[in-house]
């Protein structure tokens, strides 16, 4: 089964042409590792170390999240639950522009059952939090 079109990738054009985002599908990762994840899934926007600067970002029409800022702009407490919720929506575009893919579909169609997608989410949720600036 092909998995829907989720994941934006940035290409380069030539010196002093705009750069622009094409979708590509999602590729496979485990569901067990966060690192593993971030990178094919969220480090082409938000970058290696989720301060909103991946390859992507000059292409989108709005800056990612500073996803190291989380906790500070939080109280100093990481919103596990909010990630975890923002991760698993259902094709709505609550958790950011509609520039962001919505990783709950895309989650659903790798895993095809409520278990795999809660790992899936938890374990990025938890690789995010591990990026939190001190």
């Amino acid at each position: 089964m092909l998995l829907k079109f989720a994941l934006i990738v940035s290409i380069a054009g030539l010196a002093g042409l705009a750069q622009e985002i094409k979708r590509v599908p999602a590729k496979a990762t485990s569901k067990a590792s966060g690192v593993e994840m971030y990178r094919a899934y969220c480090s082409p926007c938000h970058g290696l170390q989720g301060k909103g600067d991946g390859p992507a970002a000059p292409a989108l029409k709005k800056q990612p999240l500073d996803l190291s800022q989380l906790s500070r702009n939080n109280g100093g407490k990481f919103p596990a639950g909010r990630i975890q919720s923002a991760l698993n929506e259902v094709g709505t575009a609550a958790h950011g522009s509609r520039e962001m893919p919505i990783w709950g579909d895309v989650f659903r169609a790798m895993e095809h059952d409520s278990a795999g997608v809660a790992m899936r989410t938890m374990n990025l949720a938890k690789y995010i939090e591990s990026l939190q600036q001190k």
